[in-house]
Protein backbone atom coordinates (compact mmCIF):
# COMPACT_ATOMS: atom_id res chain seq x y z
CA UNK A 1 0.00 0.00 0.00
CA UNK A 2 1.41 3.42 -0.88
CA UNK A 3 1.95 5.65 2.16
CA UNK A 4 -0.28 8.40 0.75
CA UNK A 5 -3.65 7.56 -0.71
CA UNK A 6 -6.13 10.00 -2.17
CA UNK A 7 -7.54 12.38 0.38
CA UNK A 8 -11.12 13.14 1.14
CA UNK A 9 -12.66 16.57 1.37
CA UNK A 10 -15.94 17.99 2.40
CA UNK A 11 -17.55 21.36 2.17
CA UNK A 12 -17.98 23.34 5.37
CA UNK A 13 -20.13 26.13 4.01
CA UNK A 14 -19.58 28.43 1.09
CA UNK A 15 -15.94 28.36 -0.04
CA UNK A 16 -14.79 26.52 3.10
CA UNK A 17 -13.25 23.03 2.99
CA UNK A 18 -12.02 20.30 5.28
CA UNK A 19 -9.33 18.15 3.67
CA UNK A 20 -8.33 14.82 5.24
CA UNK A 21 -5.34 12.58 4.63
CA UNK A 22 -4.29 9.37 6.28
CA UNK A 23 -0.58 8.81 5.74
CA UNK A 24 1.14 5.53 6.70
CA UNK A 25 4.91 5.80 7.18
CA UNK A 26 7.37 3.04 8.09
CA UNK A 27 9.01 4.91 10.95
CA UNK A 28 8.47 5.32 14.67
CA UNK A 29 6.48 8.35 15.73
CA UNK A 30 9.42 9.57 17.82
CA UNK A 31 11.44 9.87 14.61
CA UNK A 32 8.56 11.51 12.74
CA UNK A 33 7.74 14.19 15.32
CA UNK A 34 10.80 16.38 14.56
CA UNK A 35 9.91 16.39 10.83
CA UNK A 36 6.61 18.06 11.74
CA UNK A 37 7.77 20.36 14.52
CA UNK A 38 11.34 21.58 13.93
CA UNK A 39 12.74 24.05 11.43
CA UNK A 40 15.18 21.47 10.08
CA UNK A 41 12.51 18.80 9.82
CA UNK A 42 9.94 21.00 8.09
CA UNK A 43 12.51 22.25 5.57
CA UNK A 44 13.10 18.68 4.41
CA UNK A 45 9.59 18.22 3.03
CA UNK A 46 7.30 21.22 3.50
CA UNK A 47 8.62 24.72 4.09
CA UNK A 48 11.26 26.83 5.78
CA UNK A 49 10.20 27.79 9.29
CA UNK A 50 11.29 31.43 9.45
CA UNK A 51 9.65 31.63 12.90
CA UNK A 52 8.79 28.58 14.99
CA UNK A 53 8.02 28.94 18.69
CA UNK A 54 7.56 25.30 19.63
CA UNK A 55 4.78 25.62 22.20
CA UNK A 56 1.05 26.17 22.43
CA UNK A 57 0.19 29.65 21.07
CA UNK A 58 3.74 30.06 19.76
CA UNK A 59 4.24 32.08 16.62
CA UNK A 60 4.96 30.36 13.31
CA UNK A 61 5.89 31.65 9.87
CA UNK A 62 6.36 29.15 7.07
CA UNK A 63 7.89 29.96 3.69
CA UNK A 64 7.12 27.40 0.99
CA UNK A 65 10.41 26.84 -0.80
CA UNK A 66 8.74 25.54 -3.96
CA UNK A 67 6.78 28.77 -4.47
CA UNK A 68 8.21 31.44 -2.19
CA UNK A 69 4.81 31.98 -0.56
CA UNK A 70 4.94 32.85 3.12
CA UNK A 71 2.23 32.37 5.74
CA UNK A 72 2.12 33.28 9.43
CA UNK A 73 0.00 32.25 12.38
CA UNK A 74 0.15 30.38 15.68
CA UNK A 75 0.49 26.90 17.08
CA UNK A 76 -3.04 26.09 18.19
CA UNK A 77 -2.45 22.54 19.48
CA UNK A 78 0.71 21.03 20.92
CA UNK A 79 0.72 17.57 22.51
CA UNK A 80 4.35 16.42 22.38
CA UNK A 81 4.95 13.49 20.01
CA UNK A 82 1.25 13.21 19.30
CA UNK A 83 -0.51 16.34 17.94
CA UNK A 84 0.65 19.60 16.43
CA UNK A 85 -1.66 22.11 14.80
CA UNK A 86 -0.69 25.27 12.99
CA UNK A 87 -3.37 27.86 12.23
CA UNK A 88 -2.13 30.11 9.45
CA UNK A 89 -3.63 33.16 7.77
CA UNK A 90 -3.72 31.71 4.24
CA UNK A 91 -3.50 27.93 4.71
CA UNK A 92 -6.03 27.78 7.55
CA UNK A 93 -5.86 25.13 10.25
CA UNK A 94 -3.41 22.31 9.55
CA UNK A 95 -3.34 19.47 12.09
CA UNK A 96 -1.06 16.45 12.31
CA UNK A 97 -2.17 13.68 14.68
CA UNK A 98 0.34 10.84 15.05
CA UNK A 99 -0.72 7.32 15.95
CA UNK A 100 1.93 4.64 16.45
CA UNK A 101 1.36 1.28 14.79
CA UNK A 102 3.60 -1.17 16.58
CA UNK A 103 7.12 0.08 17.21
CA UNK A 104 8.24 1.02 13.71
CA UNK A 105 5.28 2.48 11.87
CA UNK A 106 3.11 5.58 12.26
CA UNK A 107 -0.17 6.84 10.86
CA UNK A 108 -0.60 10.59 10.42
CA UNK A 109 -4.20 11.68 10.50
CA UNK A 110 -4.02 15.06 8.81
CA UNK A 111 -6.68 17.77 8.58
CA UNK A 112 -6.60 21.05 6.72
CA UNK A 113 -9.57 23.33 7.26
CA UNK A 114 -9.35 26.30 4.93
CA UNK A 115 -11.19 28.78 2.81
CA UNK A 116 -11.08 28.84 -0.96
CA UNK A 117 -12.79 28.06 -4.21
CA UNK A 118 -13.25 24.60 -5.71
CA UNK A 119 -10.01 25.18 -7.67
CA UNK A 120 -8.18 26.17 -4.47
CA UNK A 121 -9.41 22.91 -2.91
CA UNK A 122 -7.98 20.87 -5.79
CA UNK A 123 -4.70 22.80 -5.62
CA UNK A 124 -4.47 22.10 -1.89
CA UNK A 125 -5.28 18.40 -2.22
CA UNK A 126 -2.54 17.99 -4.84
CA UNK A 127 -0.10 20.11 -2.84
CA UNK A 128 -0.54 18.23 0.42
CA UNK A 129 -0.40 14.88 -1.36
CA UNK A 130 2.88 15.84 -3.01
CA UNK A 131 4.34 17.17 0.24
CA UNK A 132 3.43 13.93 2.03
CA UNK A 133 5.32 12.02 -0.69
CA UNK A 134 8.26 14.33 0.03
CA UNK A 135 7.89 13.58 3.75
CA UNK A 136 8.20 9.86 3.06
CA UNK A 137 11.37 10.50 1.06
CA UNK A 138 12.76 12.82 3.76
CA UNK A 139 12.13 10.19 6.43
CA UNK A 140 14.14 7.80 4.26
CA UNK A 141 17.12 10.15 4.52
CA UNK A 142 16.57 12.19 1.36
CA UNK A 143 15.15 15.65 2.13
CA UNK A 144 13.67 17.68 -0.70
CA UNK A 145 16.10 19.49 -2.98
CA UNK A 146 14.10 22.65 -3.49
CA UNK A 147 16.44 24.01 -6.19
CA UNK A 148 15.29 21.09 -8.39
CA UNK A 149 11.58 21.57 -7.74
CA UNK A 150 9.20 21.34 -10.67
CA UNK A 151 5.42 21.39 -10.75
CA UNK A 152 5.22 18.19 -12.83
CA UNK A 153 4.20 15.82 -10.00
CA UNK A 154 1.84 18.41 -8.52
CA UNK A 155 0.17 18.80 -11.95
CA UNK A 156 -0.33 15.02 -12.21
CA UNK A 157 -1.89 14.90 -8.76
CA UNK A 158 -4.07 17.95 -9.46
CA UNK A 159 -5.39 16.31 -12.61
CA UNK A 160 -6.11 13.12 -10.69
CA UNK A 161 -8.00 14.96 -7.95
CA UNK A 162 -9.96 16.92 -10.56
CA UNK A 163 -11.07 13.72 -12.30
CA UNK A 164 -11.81 12.08 -8.96
CA UNK A 165 -13.97 15.06 -7.96
CA UNK A 166 -16.12 14.59 -11.08
CA UNK A 167 -17.07 11.02 -10.22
Amino acid sequence: MPPVSHATSEGRGEDRWLLRFEVHLPCAYEALWPALTTAEGLRGWLAAADVLERRLDGAVTLCWLNSGASDSGHITAWDVERVVEYTLAEHGRIRFHLEPVGTDSTVIRFLNEREGSHDDRLDSLAGWHHHFELLETAMGGHPAEWSRWTDARWAQLRSSYASFART
